[in-house]
């Protein structure tokens, strides 16, 4: 938790680079991911969870727990059913999570502004989102195995 709460610090210091508004890289997705595969869908849970309210109390808003909350919920839920195929590595879960998360706090957008124009916006962040989740789920890929036998 403490890990996915330092990324998510460090990830407000990043200027954004891309002209969308509330866009963001997902480097404490990495401390998710890394939840998930050492010790289980629940403790990523818990990890996601208190770092979205942390984060939302400490760096964010109101609205952004609300935004993250419909992300992670939906991206946790298809990390989940994409690893127990057992047919993608770290790095196909990550993606497919990345781009769940962005169509989670999508729909919860275009709910609130009652508009589907939003999603004019979401082949762009889906191009980032994509090689941000490959990016995390790499570094989960390389890192999962030497942790695992530490903590052994």
């Amino acid at each position: 938790m403490a890990m996915a709460l330092i990324l998510s610090f460090l990830e407000t210091l990043i200027p954004n680079i891309v002209p969308i508004p509330g866009f963001k890289i997902g480097l404490a997705n990495f401390a998710v991911l890394m939840a998930l595969y050492l010790y289980g869908f629940k403790e990523a849970v818990i990890v996601d969870l208190v770092r979205i309210l942390l984060s939302a109390i400490l760096f964010g808003s109101f609205f952004s727990f609300f935004y993250a909350l419909s992300g992670a919920a939906l991206a946790l839920t298809i990390e989940l059913i994409i690893k127990k195929t057992d047919k993608f590595s770290p790095v196909g879960v990550s993606v497919f999570g990345a781009i769940f998360h962005n169509l989670g706090q999508f729909l919860l957008a275009g709910f609130i502004i009652r508009s589907l124009g939003i999603f004019y916006y979401l082949p762009f962040t889906l191009i980032f989102c994509i090689l941000t989740g490959f990016f995390n789920g790499y570094l989960v890929t390389i890192l999962k195995d030497r942790l695992k036998n530490i903590k052994k």
